[in-house]
């Protein structure tokens, strides 16, 4: 990747990450099962301008993955946390998947730190989820994955991905599903993994929903990306996330599935680059988040 990794030790625990460029802060947050390296197609471009720290969420990566609390919560604080342990006050925050989540969960709960919201085929929009996910949190499946997921499957896919590397072959969405599938081959990444889904995630599709609050996201430039042939999340969470957030931008990405940021780099570089560019900053704190509560409280 070119993007060094970095360690920073954070209430004990070791947090992998990935900074690099100077300019106005970008925040890039991967989905569950993957790593900062999900990133590797569009952080060189963003370098130029921006600022851009990805971390490895812990439990992914080359992060530690504790027993512990893996919430949405935990995870916000965690990137808040990550944020201060750097120097850095304030942030943009780009989320995918999984990542969308935490982005929302972070400018919930610590207005504060973010700038801009930009939520890529965001979980936490909606119940419906793929069907696999559904699966994964069902009773016993900790039990199960060993046999689906065995390290000699690894290796050798691996040195095909090495290969067709090589040869100058992209594979787009199916380098990162197999990315995902890879480090659950690994026993840490899969009790890590496993806490993570049942945090979000039950047998009937996705438990924790931001729907209900997401007019507090009009006081903050939002940008919703999606691809329209996402089978993970369906893109009728994008349309229904950009009517709930007054003043948002709304791009579906053709052709693309739940990975546009490695499927369509360049396009999708285009419409972050041009958001970043063309809004202002966010200042909202606490103290705004709680006059809004109160405003609302009182309708």
């Amino acid at each position: 990747m070119g993007f060094e990794l970095h360690h920073v030790s954070i209430h004990g625990h070791e947090v992998g990450y990935r900074m690099e460029g100077a300019g106005p802060v970008l925040l890039l947050i991967h989905g569950i099962a993957g790593s900062s390296r999900a990133w590797r197609e569009v952080m060189p471009a963003l370098a130029d301008r921006y600022t851009v720290i990805a971390p490895d969420l812990i439990g992914h990566g080359h992060s530690a993955k504790p027993l512990g609390d893996y919430s949405l919560g935990a995870y916000a604080s965690g990137m808040r946390d990550l944020l201060g342990a750097l120097g850095v006050e304030r942030a943009s925050i780009v989320g995918q998947s999984f990542g969308g989540g935490v982005a929302l969960q972070l400018a919930y709960q610590h207005p504060e730190c973010c700038e801009r919201i930009v939520l890529v085929d965001s979980g936490g929009l909606g119940r419906e989820v793929s069907w696999m996910l559904r699966l994964m949190t069902l009773p016993g499946s900790e039990y199960v994955m060993p046999v689906l997921f065995p390290s000699v499957v690894r290796e050798k896919g691996n040195g095909i991905s090495r290969m067709l590397h090589q040869r100058g072959v992209r594979m787009g969405r199916i380098a990162e599903m197999w990315s995902a599938y890879a480090s659950l081959t690994e026993s840490a990444n899969r009790r890590a993994f496993v806490r993570t889904i049942r945090a979000v995630i039950d047998p009937g599709g996705q438990a924790v929903s931001a729907m209900d609050r997401l007019y507090l996201a009009a006081q903050m430039p939002t940008l919703i990306v999606w691809g329209d042939q996402d089978a993970i999340i369906p893109v009728g969470h994008a349309y229904a996330a950009h009517e709930a957030i007054p003043g948002s931008r709304l791009e579906i990405i053709e052709g693309a599935g739940h990975f546009p940021h490695v499927e369509t780099p360049k396009k999708f570089l285009d419409v972050l680059i041009d958001f970043l560019e063309t809004t202002e900053p966010a200042h909202f704190g606490a103290a705004d988040l709680q006059h809004l509560l109160r405003q609302r409280a009182m309708d």
